[in-house]
């Protein structure tokens, strides 16, 4: 009996980590992820040679997405009656999230749960997307450094006055910095983030790659 109990609590755990086919629209808040591509690029996307990964295209902190969450847990792959977007509204999305192919993972994944059409989604990640002053600081680096997460985090927040440190967390990946992680309402002001997302990556000696 016990055994069961523990295999039910530990699935119900997962469920509410992660909820699949939920209701368009029910979430609490959105969390915008801001990749910064060189690592990206160094860790995976130029064995896939990504297009985003071309010198000439000049990336910094990009947009990995908005994600509608919970304050436990996300939903993805919503149940919606919105239409998916067309080919030309995600290509029109690559200068700010270095592909077509992310624009429609993300649409796929997180922007069918938020019960807005493609092209407001689209619009709205936009508009979140200038919310936010990227620090201009990393784009000076001419060779890979390691350095504290904390020190990017402390970056952002000094650019961006209006964000504490309950609102932004950085994460880490295989030992580089990965993303700034920024916690917004639902009309794109900073919010507290849920205590599944504000994690910030502890480590002193983070990798960080300069543009090409």
């Amino acid at each position: 009996m016990r055994r069961i109990l523990l295999t039910l609590i530990v699935t119900l755990t997962a469920l509410t980590a992660r909820a699949e086919g939920e209701r368009a629209g029910e979430f609490d808040y959105y969390v915008m992820a801001l990749s910064w591509s060189a690592n990206w690029c160094a860790l995976e996307g130029d064995e896939r040679n990504s297009p985003q990964c071309d010198a000439s295209e000049d990336h910094g902190w990009i947009l990995h997405g908005l994600w509608p969450q919970f304050h436990r847990g996300y939903p993805s792959y919503c149940k919606t009656a919105q239409r998916a977007p067309s080919r030309r509204m995600t290509g029109e999305m690559a200068d700010i999230m270095g592909t077509g192919g992310l624009a429609w993972h993300q649409w796929n994944k997180h922007g069918t749960c938020t019960d807005l059409s493609a092209q407001d989604y689209y619009a709205l990640s936009r508009k979140a997307y200038a919310t936010v002053i990227r620090p201009t600081v990393f784009r000076k680096l001419d060779r890979t450094v390691k350095l504290p997460a904390s020190v990017v985090e402390d970056a952002f927040i000094k650019d961006n006055p209006h964000l504490t440190r309950d609102t932004i967390t950085i994460t880490c990946r295989q030992g580089y910095i990965q993303e700034a992680r920024i916690c917004l309402s639902k009309s794109l002001t900073p919010v507290p983030c849920g205590r599944d997302v504000i994690r910030d990556c502890t480590l002193k000696d983070a990798v960080f790659t300069p543009l090409r």
